[in-house]
């Protein structure tokens, strides 16, 4: 009996920290989106239904061999761009935007998907290189993921966009990439701007950034989602209203309470210390991740871990820059606590590989 519960635990790969945490964080979400919905429990059962799922997945990920995502890095993100690009004709549109396919019995956002596969792609192409990262290997990996950014941002998502292209800048960074490049790149990138300003955004998301430099210019207009944020996150106070007492949220001034600003609904209803445990269990996993990225067991897996986890942080703090007016409203839901099927199951998957890189040790690179 024991040799036969010596062999189960040999075959199972799992990073019970990560697993606890993120189940931890699964759990609030659900607690939390419950109250943003205005109790409304058809909303909780489908996202607890995401969250079993996820959960599953996120598992049966993590026993794959590192080896079978290197090696299939190419057709699944070949899979994610044509699922991008059959979207452009049978998505669904919503708010005049084509960012969804229709499933039946699920709605996809295929743009969640492609960032995760595109660092993947980008770390198995990488892995290899002689460092520092040739110019011609830079060049590739850079027109790579300006194509995909380009077909997410016109759908348009400015929010997943932006993502996928620090994504992409992750794994060419932690691949070798000189600093005498970035310096150039980050010169022509400043001197760009304005004709970025004019040529790729669209007219809205160009409002959203002057609304960031003053919201009281449109109180009643583009900048209420931000006023009203800011109104909710301060009257929480130390302990906040309550659980489900939150008047912002409740009384309709937040606008996309379950998605892009739930966060200021749990400031509001747990407060100050509420806000705590939730940043404190996020820190936890940026951390746990970063440590299992240095001990990871070859190059590829360390910057896949790498990757995937400053894909992680990036969101987070993309969404609470922005609830807090520091930068522009973008359309980006805070990680296992907003509602939304296809990017909760993208970090499910996404941390699946994490635990995958991580825990599977019996080929060590010498």
């Amino acid at each position: 009996m024991i040799k036969l519960l010596n062999l189960f635990k040999k075959k199972i790969y799992f990073d019970q920290y990560l697993f606890i945490s993120i189940t931890i964080l699964s759990i609030m979400g659900l607690l939390f989106l419950y109250s943003a919905s205005q109790d409304n429990i058809e909303t909780t059962i489908k996202q607890s239904f995401f969250v079993m799922f996820g959960l599953i997945l996120m598992f049966l990920l993590s026993q794959l061999d590192p080896d079978f995502y290197k090696n299939n890095a190419s057709i699944f993100f070949l899979l994610t761009i044509f699922l991008i690009l059959i979207t452009f004709f049978f998505g669904k549109e919503v708010n005049g935007a084509k960012r969804w396919l229709d499933l039946g019995f699920f709605t996809l956002q295929s743009s969640e998907i492609v960032k995760i596969s595109l660092p993947i792609f980008l770390a198995a192409y990488l892995y290899d290189k002689a460092l520092p990262i040739s110019l011609l290997h830079t060049f590739i990996t850079i027109v790579t993921i300006l194509i995909v950014v380009n077909l997410v941002r016109i759908q348009p998502d400015l929010g997943t966009s932006l993502v996928i292209f620090l994504a992409g800048l992750y794994i060419l960074f932690l691949a070798g990439l000189s600093w005498r490049f970035i310096g150039i790149s980050l010169t022509i990138l400043i001197l760009s701007l304005p004709f970025i300003w004019n040529n790729f955004l669209e007219p809205f998301q160009r409002q959203r950034v002057l609304t960031l430099l003053d919201p009281n210019a449109d109180p009643y207009g583009s900048g209420w989602n931000i006023m009203q944020s800011k109104i909710a996150i301060g009257s929480g106070g130390i302990q906040g209203k309550g659980y489900g007492e939150g008047t912002q949220a409740h009384l309709d001034f937040l606008p996309e309470t379950e998605t892009d600003f739930i966060f200021s609904v749990v400031a509001e209803e747990f407060g100050f210390i509420g806000v705590c445990f939730l940043l404190i269990t996020f820190f936890f996993i940026m951390f746990r991740c970063l440590y299992l990225a240095l001990n990871a067991r070859d190059r590829f897996c360390r910057l896949t871990i790498g990757g995937l986890s400053l894909l992680f942080i990036s969101t987070v703090f993309i969404n609470l820059a922005m609830v807090v007016g520091i930068i522009p409203v973008v359309g980006m839901p805070l990680p296992f606590i907003s509602k939304g099927g296809s990017s909760l199951l993208s970090f499910y998957i996404a941390f699946g590989i994490i635990i995958s890189m991580a825990t599977h040790k019996k080929l060590m690179q010498k």
